[in-house]
């Protein structure tokens, strides 16, 4: 079974390998969507693959943003991953882990349709 909280919750921290959020901790990548935070397979950018966006395509509510959080800097995905989010949600931003995070809260906080997939890292900057 998968690693999954049910519902949004911010992002408190990152680092080590993993995140926290909801006074709980992950080790490894997440993916955050209305559903919930789930844990997420790709260990950087250059592994997501096509499955690993099923959950988006299965978002109950449309994603106006997707965040991508690519690791310690900025790495874009390959151009069948950026097509293919490009067919599920409106918007797609890059981002390194760290700025994706403080982004994906902002918006969370407007109570924006957002969603997010961070690459964990072991160092925080």
């Amino acid at each position: 079974m998968t690693a999954f909280y049910p519902g949004r919750a911010a992002i408190d921290g990152y680092g080590n390998g993993g995140f926290h959020f909801a006074d709980m901790s992950h080790r490894g990548s997440i993916l955050a969507t209305a559903a919930g935070i789930s844990a997420w397979r790709p260990d950087d950018v250059a592994a997501i693959a096509a499955d690993d966006l099923r959950p988006l395509r299965e978002s109950p509510e449309p994603i106006d943003i997707f965040i991508l959080g690519s690791g310690r800097s900025m790495i874009f995905p390959s151009k069948e991953i950026r097509s293919l989010l490009a067919e599920i949600c409106r918007s797609v931003e890059v981002m390194n882990t760290g700025t994706a995070i403080s982004t994906y809260n902002i918006l969370l906080a407007e109570a924006r349709r957002v969603a997010a997939g961070l690459i964990a890292v072991d160092h925080a900057r």
